[in-house]
């Protein structure tokens, strides 16, 4: 009997591998690069994708929060894995899992040096995170010397890497601010080496950085959306490959006469005969209600079927109308061909937004 799920969320690390050399081609041998997996990377399935990276020979790794990080571990992830946006409390478990904290405040900081001292470390490797311009996360460049008194009156802790975070290096009409943003983490940096011997390794480019902006490439690259499939940019997507693809099958196919409703609250009333299929995917599974109301679509048999009225909490209608479909028959969210980002746009949102929320009861399915 076939055990393959009806809705499922195809992780294919062929694609990923296509994507992750992609990249690589513009990145100067010595460069070193660092995959992004933090929200179950990107909504995918962390593991599959951090063992993928670590087989291709990626650097580092990192997530938004130590648990993630400890997750990794604890199926055997052995690689580097910095910690984005480590919080107090995780503190301790994060040293105990070898995970590698970026300190972006003096609070975290002084948080830290004190958790690590109790716990007897020596040299442990820390991040420092300087903010340049995002105003989200990280130190302001005047508290440089502050920092750096305070690692060096310890042996506790050791600077790994020093870096910040572009804001639109994806916006063409930004290039001012970025190439701003650039300079000010330049200075940082040198100020830095000036101040302190055994400069770090420094970091700032994301994926649009990358393509856009390769000349500030430092001494590492840290890759998340890129590596999924999308640049936020049409013309680099075709060059990338998606890694996720979200399928379901018909349940049900319905017959609407002129003057019928479909959904709740009736959602979608037709004017003339209507044909629609109900599919077993909702909220619930992360195709929120924005995208009823014939917003967004999925594919079926290589036709474009609009979602009808509102999309339900574990089901979604859909018009097939002049389609051959028949119940059984496989509906295509997003994927190969089918934009994540296209999707996403239908509803005003990112393909961000759409990859991480596709929720953990969709089976994924890991394909290579």
């Amino acid at each position: 009997m076939d055990q393959t799920p009806d809705t499922a969320l195809e992780i294919d690390l062929t694609a990923l591998e296509h994507n992750y050399r992609l990249i690589r081609s513009g990145l100067l041998p010595e460069t070193r690069f660092l995959g992004v997996v933090k929200a179950f990377a990107y909504g995918s399935e962390a593991f599959a994708i951090a063992r993928k990276l670590e087989t291709l020979g990626a650097d580092y790794l990192a997530v938004a929060f130590s648990r993630e990080g400890v997750s990794l571990r604890q199926q055997g992830i052995r690689m580097p894995i910095l910690v984005l946006h480590p919080q107090p409390g995780g503190l301790g478990e994060l040293i105990e899992h070898c995970l590698e904290p970026s300190l972006y405040s003096r609070g975290i900081l002084t948080s830290f040096l004190e958790e690590a001292a109790k716990q007897g470390q020596r040299h442990y490797p820390v991040h420092i995170k300087f903010n340049t311009g995002l105003n989200r996360l990280g130190f302001p460049e005047d508290d440089l010397e502050w920092i750096l008194a305070r690692l060096g009156a310890s042996e506790i802790v050791k600077a790994r890497s020093i870096f910040s975070h572009l804001a639109a290096s994806d916006d063409p009409k930004e290039r001012e601010f970025t190439l701003g943003q650039i300079r000010a983490f330049e200075a940082i940096a040198g100020r830095w080496g000036a101040l302190a011997p055994g400069t770090p390794l420094k970091h700032l480019l994301n994926t649009s950085g990358i393509f856009n902006y390769p000349r500030a490439q430092a001494d590492m690259v840290r890759c998340g959306i890129g590596l999924y499939g999308y640049a936020n940019d049409p013309g680099i997507d075709a060059r990338l490959r998606p890694v996720a693809r979200l399928r379901t099958r018909v349940s049900q196919v319905h017959d609407i006469e002129p003057g019928q409703w479909v959904g709740y609250n009736k959602g979608f009333q037709a004017t003339d005969r209507r044909r629609t299929a109900t599919l077993p995917i909702g909220h619930a599974d992360g195709i929120g209600r924005q995208y009823g109301q014939g917003r967004g679509w999925v594919t079926i048999g290589g036709q474009r079927a609009p979602i009808l009225g509102n999309v339900c909490m574990d089901m979604t209608m859909v018009d097939i109308t002049g389609i051959a479909c028949q119940e059984g028959d496989t509906a295509i969210f997003f994927g190969p061909g089918q934009s994540a980002e296209t999707f996403a746009g239908s509803a005003g949102t990112i393909s961000y937004e759409l990859l991480a929320g596709i929720s953990q009861r969709v089976p994924r399915l890991i394909l290579e």
